[in-house]
């Protein structure tokens, strides 16, 4: 019985394993406007080359809310065991990616994509900044200013006794306060301490009491705050009450008018965050962060445009940028802010109300220094948008 069991394990072909890539000619892979580029595909059996059967592939420029220009290529390649390569260009400054499939015999299909850039150093704004931009966002601060901010801290147990940790509320425009975890070393002296505020990306949850602890380990006045000033710390349910809920859809909520639109609440709370961390006597007067990923990384942008205090940005993918892309021939970036009619043009009304809360003109008004990171295949928050910013 023991022979043959092993008899039968060895006559067992596995499943093979199939795999698709696709890559460009450069490694960084960055052009000239009208310079040529290659997608090159790959698809391997076992990790060998597949010589039988098809690939096919589509290049577009990341707009697909609107029929895609026919000049791009598409099409289906025979598979011969080597490389297909697909040349490519641009014009002007811009982004194109390619998405290859694969369907293995008896199986399902796989996909792989790669994005190239062209110039993209000279992607600029789609539209000109607001000529009353600046005068609009001086009134939000001096409305602002006007509501008194003595913040309510609830002390929070964690297990570092060389950190102090509190969840904070503060007053803020439209009965909407800031709500954050706040920490910082138990023992610090008075203007010795760098200050980091932690913005969230998408979604409805409540603060991160990690980040605002991780910051602290390191010696920082920490403040994570979450995106909608709502209490912090609640079950799951909460917040998924809240989403399906008041909050559904939060990102379109008011977008016909620049006094309404849902961002601009969002982007008041920055400042009044960064109000109370420079109020802290350990605040070194010099340093302050802002970081933030997608979303985040949207407001990490218009707290360096804001907020003159504010010495460094973290952006990561940031979102909420290049609203008016559609308006320049391009792609626009989360949360796909402004309508597309159907002839493809903007809608006129969101558009304008659009750039008053667009982080591609609150990065032309950052003096912070920044870091950024951009994803060349990111549809959520396609390169363009935050080349843009």
């Amino acid at each position: 019985m023991f022979l043959a069991l092993i008899a039968t394990v060895n006559l067992q072909a596995a499943e093979p394993t199939y795999q698709i890539t696709v890559v460009t000619d450069r490694e960084d892979a960055l052009y000239d406007a009208g310079e040529q580029a290659q997608f090159l595909i790959s698809v391997l059996k076992d990790g060998e080359a597949v010589s039988e059967g098809t690939v096919s592939f589509a290049v577009d420029d990341f707009v697909t809310e609107y029929p895609p220009k026919s000049d791009f290529p598409a099409g289906i390649r025979d598979l011969t065991g080597e490389v297909v390569a697909i040349a490519v260009t641009s014009d002007k400054p811009g982004f194109l990616r390619c998405v290859a499939s694969y369907t293995p015999p008896g199986g399902e299909m796989i996909q792989a994509l790669a994005g190239a850039g062209f110039s993209p150093l000279q992607i600029g704004p789609s539209l000109p900044v607001p000529e009353d931009f600046d005068a609009f966002w001086d009134e939000q601060k001096r409305k602002l200013a006007e509501i008194p901010w003595e913040p309510t801290l609830t002390p929070v147990e964690q297990e570092d006794g060389a950190i102090a940790c509190f969840d904070v509320q503060i007053p803020c425009l439209g009965d909407v306060p800031v709500s954050g975890y706040f920490a910082r070393p138990t023992v610090a002296a008075a203007k010795s301490l760098p200050a980091i505020l932690w913005v969230q990306g998408a979604g409805v949850r409540g603060s991160i009491l990690g980040n605002a602890l991780r910051g602290a380990k390191e010696d920082m006045l920490s403040m994570d705050i979450n995106a909608h000033g709502i209490p912090n710390g609640k079950p799951d349910e909460f917040y998924a009450e809240l989403s399906s809920g008041r909050l559904d859809n939060y990102p379109q909520a008011g977008r016909e008018s620049r006094d309404t639109i849902y961002f601009r609440g969002m982007f008041v709370r920055l400042i009044r965050a960064i109000d109370f961390l420079t109020s802290q006597p350990e605040w070194d007067g010099e340093h302050l962060i802002v970081v933030g990923h997608s979303q985040g990384g949207g407001q990490a942008l218009a707290a360096g445009g804001l907020d003159s205090r504010v010495t460094l940005i973290a952006s990561g993918v940031p979102a909420i940028c290049d609203h008016a892309g559609r308006a320049a021939g391009r792609v626009n970036g989360w949360p796909k802010l402004v309508p597309t009619r159907e002839d493809g043009t903007p809608d006129p009304q969101i558009l304008q109300a659009a750039q008053y809360v667009d982080a591609v003109n609150f990065a032309s008004r950052c003096h912070a220094e920044a870091i950024m990171s951009v994803g060349f295949i990111d549809m959520v928050c396609p390169p363009s948008t935050c080349y843009a910013a």
